[in-house]
């Protein structure tokens, strides 16, 4: 279910949108990662770029708690699709 422009909600499209839209895995060295490894990148990199802008207080907390409503696994699979041909596959194959 969906409900925000195709996204789970409205942090998780804002912060795609904001943060993620035209980045390439490939030049974040993400594109080894398995999904779940790639949603915990995806987080400590909006975490970082966050803390860059925001040092402390008030602010700072509205935007953790703002994150912490992102659906990351959400983006990481949207990216995933994006660069399929690029990202490693997560299957063993036997």
């Amino acid at each position: 279910m969906t409900n925000y422009n195709g996204w789970t909600n409205y942090a998780t499209w804002r912060v795609n949108l904001e943060i993620f839209d035209g980045i390439d895995p490939s030049e974040m060295g993400w594109l080894k990662l398995d999904k779940w490894d790639f949603a915990d990148a995806l987080r400590e990199q909006a975490k970082d770029i966050i803390e860059m802008d925001v040092r402390e207080g008030l602010a700072l907390d509205y935007a953790r708690a703002f994150l912490a409503d992102v659906n990351w696994h959400e983006i990481a699979d949207a990216m995933r699709d994006a660069f399929a041909d690029d990202f490693a596959t997560d299957e063993v194959e036997a």
